[in-house]
């Protein structure tokens, strides 16, 4: 088997063993994509493989839109109280802005985090709590950073690795924060205080390893409802959030540590929780916010905000995140593969080809052969409201260049630009005339 993910027109970087490849090109890619065909590599020994990452901590900030004006009238709307109606197409100016504010967030978490696979403080955080976000030129957010957060894999690097020191992988990284709005001029701007739970995408060997373990599997007891259908996520998401060894708290436990505090401080305020992040952080943010809501039975609105993340769990899962009031807004771009893995969608709807790939129409199909398609854990459904996007015209968006195309910047670069689907589809008809 072959696993590819990249500008194969780029400088490739390769974790080989006898049985498979993983090919990395860049940091925001953040999920390995399948693929049947082998475009071109760089040639190195067996001992110069190694795992690089094209992030240049120098580059400047991506700071793509001014904030909105006053949201006091209508945070719950941009929040998604009412599922974002009558808000994407076309999309509301003011919270294109806020989806804009919450993915420099994310990639604040990508800036902060340490590459660099021969320094000490690899896998870790780049700079200290109380100057974070300044650093990373969020100086003038009204946040602050008051945790940490770290993701343990289950999952062992194989053993012919330890011949490779540069893919040394940390069982435990640093995958994003948790940051509080503190300022009140903020707050009033905002309407209430708002906490952001942010996340980076994959950047260790290990994480990869787990984007791999893709098929379902149950949450949890203390996850699931009582009474329910088998809400099932993807094996190696749940693995990140819930595993825990003798030195590392789990992801799971830190979060719900947190927000108890949170929630005890700051009972007597509005209050709003946004989870947001790209790729891999976009998945932990859906079962974060999903885990919130199922564990606080008073927990205030939770919202995610993610940019191009895959799939990750079953129907019931979906059916469990909407019953709980967990708000989801997915950004995607139609030309990014990533958002069309793991696994397929049974889909009611006959038009499924506008859907894009691993979605099955189930007009007509038996019930037992719906049955034992969903019996083979390779069942997925999307879940929340989805606001989709093109990189065809986008000067990001070069035909084939799957990491271009997952690259955070480009989310951004297409969320400041789009208008509705009605200009996308007009821009698509005079693309097609000039062509003929």
């Amino acid at each position: 088997m072959r696993l590819l993910a990249g500008n194969f027109k780029s400088n490739c970087n390769i974790i080989h063993s006898s049985n498979y490849n993983l090919l990395f090109t860049k940091k925001h890619l953040g999920f390995a994509l399948p693929t049947s065909r082998c475009s071109t590599l760089r040639k190195s020994s067996a001992r110069g493989f190694r795992i690089t990452s094209s992030w240049n901590p120098g580059s400047g900030h991506c700071s793509v839109a001014d904030r909105a004006a006053e949201l006091r009238h209508r945070w719950m709307e941009f929040q998604g109280i009412k599922n974002w109606e009558g808000l994407l197409d076309p999309l509301d100016d003011d919270l294109r802005k806020e989806i804009l504010r919450y993915g420099e967030f994310v990639e604040a978490a990508y800036r902060c985090f340490d590459f660099d696979v021969s320094s000490p403080t690899y896998a870790t955080c780049r700079y200290p709590t109380n100057s974070m976000l300044s650093d990373c030129g969020l100086d003038k957010s009204g946040y602050k950073v008051i945790k940490n957060l770290y993701a343990t894999c289950a999952v062992q690097m194989p053993s012919w690795t330890k011949r490779f020191p540069n893919l040394a992988s940390p069982c435990s990284s640093w995958i994003g924060y948790v940051a509080v709005c503190e300022d009140e001029e903020e707050i009033a701007r905002l309407g209430r205080r708002d906490v952001v739970i942010a996340y980076r995408g994959t950047a260790t060997s290990c994480e990869w390893l787990e984007n791999l373990r893709a098929t379902l599997t149950s949450l949890p007891d203390d996850m699931a409802p009582e009474n329910y259908d088998q809400p099932m996520v993807q094996s190696g998401f749940l693995s990140l959030y819930t595993t825990k060894n003798e030195c590392d708290q789990s992801l799971q436990d830190t979060i719900r540590e947190e927000i108890g505090n949170i929630l005890e401080k700051y009972s007597d305020e509005p209050l709003s929780i946004t989870v947001t992040g790209h790729s891999l952080g976009a998945a932990l943010a859906t079962l974060t916010a999903y885990d919130i809501t199922t564990k606080f039975s008073h927990a205030p609105i939770v919202t995610v905000v993610s940019f191009g993340g895959p799939r990750v769990g079953n129907k019931s899962f979906r059916c469990q995140l909407e019953k709980s009031g967990t708000n989801v807004l997915r950004i995607v771009n139609s030309d990014d593969p990533i958002t069309k893995v793991p696994g397929f969608v049974l889909d009611e709807d006959d038009n499924v080809a506008e859907k894009g790939s691993a979605h099955v129409a189930t007009t007509g199909l038996p019930s037992w052969l719906q049955k034992c398609m969903e019996d083979t854990q390779w069942v997925y459904a999307e879940v929340g409201k989805e606001l989709r996007l093109s990189s065809k015209d986008s000067k990001f968006g070069k035909a084939g260049d799957v990491a271009t195309c997952h690259d955070l910047k480009t989310y951004l670069h297409l969320v400041n630009n789009f208008v509705s689907e009605k200009d996308v589809e007009r821009r698509d008809q005079e693309r097609t005339a000039a062509l003929v």
